[in-house]
């Protein structure tokens, strides 16, 4: 078995092979090179892999993909894309929204296939979801809203797809961006607990139903951080902050040191315009029967707003009713959305209240933030606390 030796350098002995089998009870694990090795402690962090749904007819076809992390199938992928003129892109979503500009840039035909009412629809209520789509029309590419794909066409290559109105849509190309599902089959195999989405079910500390197995990642059962309930929210940040639980709870239990939940922390951004969302929606909040109180406020990013570079900066709140505990909020701007996004899920996870971040301690520069006395994030509070009185 080949060895990574930049991962030696760190003190850890990474081994390039495939698992095959993990036996439980020997406490071993079984490779492709037929190698077995044992462990006091296992951490299973098997990913996830694409969707293909099986529904579709055509999604087999030749130039139909899908988006794994696979550097060499996305590199395969781009070199066929070239000379391609009419890409349909199906789903709307954070990765099909990026993949269409990109293809988009390149010159193509993109037609951006979305089922739901609005673009990035789980991510981002409708009055800010209906400006990003503002801005990738734009910029080149036919959004198809409230509106699924029936099947794709062709005999042996695409040629064509359905939409469920009956629409026919032609295509050299069809990149489906439907989401993806737990990779568990080696877990579920190992008789390693698997519910009914097939994520690995973890506790707080991420252990396993089985003594000394671990799970982390996106094949590790998730729980919203502010609705208790299951979903299949998948995010590189949510797997290092489990990776980082696990680490810290293998031999010992930090009991202060668990993972209490998945706070869907998402970022975007389309060439020099930002956007972000942290937490829960006001959809989802009013849908769980929660009340709550929301604030939108609109400013500039620098100050004064006519520096080079300034961007308009929406900051949208939710907020807890009863309480004035922040649940949700949703950023545009420019390439800072990123980081403030990151600010409202720390305030999310922290159960901060609107009161805090009105009495919030910031540093501004004119070059670098939005006024302090027009701060988006605490003017947007400010609106929220008004309603709360």
């Amino acid at each position: 078995m080949p060895v990574d030796a930049t991962m030696e350098k760190c003190g850890v002995t990474s081994v390039v092979d495939e698992a095959v089998e993990i036996k439980t009870e020997d406490k071993t694990v079984k490779f492709a090179s037929g190698e077995i090795v044992s462990y006091n402690k296992l951490v299973i962090a098997t990913g996830s892999t694409p969707i293909r749904p099986k529904w579709c007819a055509g999604a087999d076809l030749e130039n139909v993909f899908v988006i794994p992390k696979d550097r060499q199938y996305l590199d395969m992928m781009s070199e066929k894309l070239n000379g391609m003129k009419n890409i349909v892109v199906i789903g709307a979503g954070f990765i099909g929204v990026e993949l269409s500009d990109e293809l988009n840039k390149r010159g193509m035909n993109v037609s951006l296939v979305e089922k739901l009412p609005h673009i990035l629809n789980l991510a981002f209520d409708p009055e800010i979801g209906e400006k990003i789509e503002e801005l990738v029309v734009s910029r080149g590419v036919k959004v198809i809203k409230a509106n699924g794909i029936k099947q794709i066409l062709g005999e042996t290559k695409v040629e064509a797809i359905e939409l469920e109105s009956g629409e026919k849509i032609s295509a050299d190309a069809v990149v489906l961006s439907m989401g993806y599902r737990p990779n568990t089959e080696l877990a579920q195999k190992a008789g390693i607990p698997i519910d009914e989405n097939s994520f690995i079910i973890v506790d707080e500390y991420m252990r396993s139903d089985v003594k000394d197995v671990f799970a982390v990642g996106d094949c590790a059962q998730k729980r919203d951080f502010v609705t208790r309930k299951k979903v299949t929210t998948m995010l590189a940040s949510t797997a290092c902050a489990e990776a980082r639980v696990a680490g810290m709870n293998l031999f010992n239990l930090n009991v202060v040191k668990t993972f209490s939940g998945t706070i869907a922390v998402y970022s975007t951004a389309l060439d020099d315009y930002g956007y972000g969302t942290a937490g829960i929606t006001e959809q989802i909040a009013i849908k769980e029967g929660i009340e709550i109180v929301t604030g939108v406020f609109e400013g500039v990013n620098r100050h004064p707003g006519n520096l080079p570079g300034a961007h308009k900066q929406i900051v949208k709140l939710i907020a807890a009713k009863h309480s004035g505990i922040i649940i949700g909020g949703e950023v545009v701007g420019g390439p800072e959305a990123g980081e403030l996004t990151n600010v409202i899920g720390l305030a999310i996870q922290n159960r901060m209240s609107v009161n805090s971040l009105l009495t919030m301690q910031i540093g501004t520069h004119p070059c670098l933030t939005a006024s302090p006395a027009a701060y988006p994030l605490i003017k947007a509070a400010e609106l929220v606390a008004k309603k709360l009185v």
